[in-house]
């Protein structure tokens, strides 16, 4: 049953709560979509890492939990019934602790992201598992990098100086960063394959490093490079969860609609 369906069901219990782990366009995509279902009561929890996240239009929340302790105690607070992790594909330590605390206090999760890309024809890709081997794979000549791989995982390429590095991030990396030759750009996406491409053609980019965050928003870069053959060292992303996968958001909208109604329909104590 499609999603829409159950909208034009009037909803005669307590709706389903949902706490929906953010930072990303799929989760503001979704809880903005939820925030119309009357049979569901969506929260969006931010990080906070970033200054100046993108807010949704429904409820949402900003700041940590305090690990699996923290959130497990949330979750038992606020009674949520069912947990999305709708985090970054490579913020592995929340979604390690969204599974723990959620196992800890059975709550149902279910992961909403990102089918990861997969190489075509034209691709020179040299896949790896983390910054430090990502650094590494850049060889020991000096080389011009164009470096997007969010601002946490940038330490690791101060162990390789010996390139010069046009950094493009959304917030300052703090400390700042001790690396010889550097250029910081702050900016948010998404880029267009024309300006990706002129800024790579620009800056005379050897080598493009970058994370697999799969989808389309940040995709352009990718393309650029094959068309400008040039390389790219691709960090793969982190194994998932046991928890369902959703990469589609009619699909995640109506596995919560459904969760809902199922709910709705079990008898109730008393």
């Amino acid at each position: 049953m499609s999603w829409r369906l159950h909208r034009e069901t009037r909803f005669m219990t307590d709706p389903l709560r949902v706490l929906i782990l953010g930072g990303t366009a799929q989760a503001r995509m979704l809880i903005e979509r939820l925030a119309r279902e009357p049979a569901v009561a969506p929260i969006l929890s931010l990080a906070g890492r970033t200054k100046n996240p993108l807010l949704p239009a429904g409820a949402y929340r900003i700041g940590g939990f305090g690990g699996v302790a923290g959130l497990a105690a949330w979750l038992r607070a606020g009674a949520i019934d069912l947990v999305i992790d709708a985090t970054h594909p490579f913020a592995e330590q929340m979604s390690a602790h969204a599974e723990a605390a959620c196992r800890e206090v059975a709550v149902p999760l279910a992961l909403f992201t990102r089918q990861p890309w997969t190489p075509r024809e034209g691709d020179r890709w040299n896949e790896v598992a983390t910054a430090q081997a990502a650094a590494s794979a850049l060889g020991p000549l000096p080389r011009r990098v164009f470096l997007t791989v969010g601002r946490l995982q940038l330490p690791a390429f101060e162990e390789a100086p010996q390139h010069h590095y046009l950094i493009r991030s959304i917030d300052a990396p703090e400390p700042a960063l001790t690396l010889p030759a550097y250029r910081l750009l702050l900016a948010r996406g998404p880029f267009s394959l024309e300006e990706e491409m002129r800024l790579m053609q620009t800056e005379k980019i050897d080598v493009l490093v970058t994370k697999n965050s799969g989808g389309e928003a940040t995709y352009a870069k990718i393309e650029a490079a094959r068309r400008l053959a040039i390389p790219v060292i691709l960090m793969r992303p982190p194994a998932s969860t046991k928890a369902p996968v959703f990469y589609d958001l009619d699909a995640i909208c109506t596995f919560i609609v459904e969760a809902a109604h199922q709910r709705a329909s079990e008898p109730r104590g008393v």
